[in-house]
C-alpha cells in the first residue's frame, strides 16, 4: 500500500513514466544516483531531472560524498516517506472537499439540461435564458441528479478510505522513526555507561598502584639502612684486624732487638 501511494505522488509530480524510481528510492540508506540511472536504463541527466523535480516538492533528500580518487562529488538520494504521504494527503483532502461541495450542490440545488445540445445550466442561468436553449431553441428539462449523487458518494467514500490508509501509513512511519531514535538514545546511553566503567576501573588501578608503591619504597629504605649498618660493621672489623696486625708487628720488632 505504501509503495502504491509513493508511486501515485511521483506520477502526479513528475509523470507516470517516472514511477519505477520509487522502489529504488524507498530504502533505509541513500542510493547512488549513477546506480539509479543504471537500474532505470536512462542517462544520468534524465535521472537527475526526475530527482530535482521531486526535490523541488521536498519529497526526496540527498547527501553528497567526494570520490577520493577522481575528486568529484557523487549524490546519493532517498525518498522522504512521511513528507510524500503528507503531500498526497493534501491533494486528496482538496479532492474530497471538491466532491463534498459538488454533492451539496446536487442535493440542494436544481439543474437543467438541453437534451439536444447536452448543455447543463444551474437554476440562475436557466432563468436568464428563460429555460430555452439559445443554440437549438429547445426547452430545458429538469435534470435527474440521482446517478450523479450516487457516483459522488462512492468517490467520497473512496477518498475517505484512501485518506485513512495514508494516515495509518504516516503513523507507522512515525513509529519507526521514534523506535530508531529510542535505539540510538539507548546506544548512546550504553556507550556512556561503558565509558564511565572504564574510567572508574582506570581510577581504581591508579589508586591501587599508589597504595602498593608506598610500602615498597619503605622496604627499599629499610634494606638500604640495613646494608649501610652491615657495611659499617665490616669496616669496624677491618679496622680491628688491622690494629691487631700492627700490634703483632710491633712485638716482633721488639723481640728482634
Amino acid at each position: 500500500m505504501l509503495e502504491k501511494f509513493l508511486r501515485e505522488v511521483v506520477a502526479i509530480t513528475v509523470g507516470k513514466q517516472a514511477e519505477e524510481i520509487v522502489p529504488l528510492l524507498n530504502s533505509k540508506k541513500h542510493v547512488n544516483e549513477f546506480l539509479i540511472a543504471k537500474k532505470l536504463d536512462i542517462t544520468i541527466n534524465q535521472t537527475r531531472n526526475i530527482l530535482y523535480k521531486l526535490s523541488d516538492y521536498g519529497l526526496v533528500s540527498s547527501i553528497r560524498k567526494k570520490d577520493k580518487k577522481k575528486g568529484w562529488y557523487t549524490y546519493f538520494w532517498k525518498i522522504e516517506k512521511i513528507k510524500t504521504l503528507i503531500f498526497l494527503k493534501g491533494i486528496l483532502d482538496k479532492k474530497k472537499e471538491q466532491i463534498q461541495n459538488q454533492l451539496k450542490n446536487r442535493e440542494t440545488k436544481q439543474f437543467y439540461i438541453c437534451k439536444t445540445c447536452r448543455i447543463e445550466f444551474n437554476e440562475e442561468n436557466a432563468l436568464l435564458y428563460n429555460f430555452t436553449c439559445n443554440e437549438c431553441g429547445n426547452t430545458f428539462e429538469l435534470k435527474d441528479n440521482t446517478k450523479l449523487i450516487k457516483e459522488l458518494k462512492r468517490n467520497l467514500i473512496k477518498f475517505e478510505r484512501e485518506l485513512e490508509f495514508i494516515r495509518e501509513e504516516i503513523l507507522k512511519e512515525e513509529e519507526k522513526i521514534e523506535k530508531q531514535k529510542q535505539k540510538e538514545i539507548k546506544k548512546e546511553e550504553k556507550e556512556k555507561a561503558e565509558k564511565k566503567k572504564l574510567v572508574a576501573a582506570a581510577r581504581k588501578k591508579t589508586i591501587k598502584n599508589k597504595i602498593t608503591k608506598k610500602p615498597v619504597k619503605k622496604i627499599i629504605k629499610k634494606k638500604s639502612v640495613k646494608k649501610k649498618i652491615v657495611k659499617k660493621k665490616v669496616v669496624k672489623k677491618k679496622i680491628v684486624k688491622e690494629s691487631a696486625k700492627k700490634k703483632v708487628m710491633k712485638k716482633k720488632v721488639v723481640k728482634k732487638k
